[in-house]
């Protein structure tokens, strides 16, 4: 009895393990950012402080039933382009339906432009971007894990998306003040970080993330944090 006591605890800590598998996906197709090795070290630390393990890959292969079986969160860093063929994106489908939690990370919007269904997961589409600058994110959710750390107002420095083609179901977290930096294009709305529920899985998308400094800076891994582990549903 002992004994089967003991591979039953086994089973239940592996099992426990396997499930919060956090996957980083970094194909891209276009653009290539400097910041996306920088960024997967960053999500790794994030993952050992967090008790999560992380796997990454820029393999679309990967996007099979059997490799996303224990995967509980993909992340796109930094995607560009057209990078999953369609039986990759069938499979993907399929993962967030049974419940998988997608994040997006800066030009996770700027990816897959004919996949409709993508263009609701991550919740917009890169239309442009001024040069890179400090402005200013207004916080729209005081008390959601992602943003509850931040201040009121919070001032970056990064490369600002305007979007196009946006979901308007998601639940807005930050928007960006176009009057506190020069090139906006999506007026007095302008989302810059988001979640929502969406065919049977979570998703999280934040613009941020474009430069190295990015990875280094507590408020934003504390951000990204905050997204991983609601789409982990904790």
């Amino acid at each position: 009895m002992v004994k089967q006591l003991l591979v039953f605890i086994a089973f239940v800590v592996v099992f426990s393990v396997q499930s919060q598998e956090v996957l980083v996906f970094t194909k891209t197709a276009g653009f290539r950012h400097e910041s996306i090795e920088v960024g997967v070290e960053a999500i790794k630390k994030l993952g050992f402080e967090n008790n999560f393990e992380v796997q990454h890959t820029e393999d679309a292969t990967v996007f099979s039933k059997e490799r996303l079986e224990n995967i509980r969160v993909v992340i796109f860093l930094n995607t560009t382009g057209d990078i999953l063929n369609e039986a990759q994106q069938q499979q993907f489908e399929q993962f967030i339906k049974n419940g998988g939690g997608f994040v997006g990370i800066h030009s996770a919007a700027d990816t897959e432009y004919d996949w409709e269904w993508y263009n609701k997961l991550v919740g917009a589409y890169f239309l442009s971007h001024p040069d890179q600058s400090n402005a200013e994110l207004i916080k729209t959710n005081v008390s959601h894990i992602s943003t509850k750390h931040l201040p009121d107002v919070w001032h970056r420095f990064d490369e600002w998306y305007n979007y196009k083609s946006m979901n308007q179901d998601v639940q807005v977290l930050l928007l960006l003040d176009e009057n506190t930096y020069q090139g906006g294009e999506n007026g007095d709305y302008h989302p810059i970080a988001w979640y929502h529920e969406f065919d049977g899985g979570k998703a999280f998308y934040s613009g941020g993330g474009h430069t190295k400094e990015s990875y280094a800076d507590a408020d934003f891994l504390q951000h990204l944090l905050g997204g991983i582990l609601h789409c982990m549903n904790k």
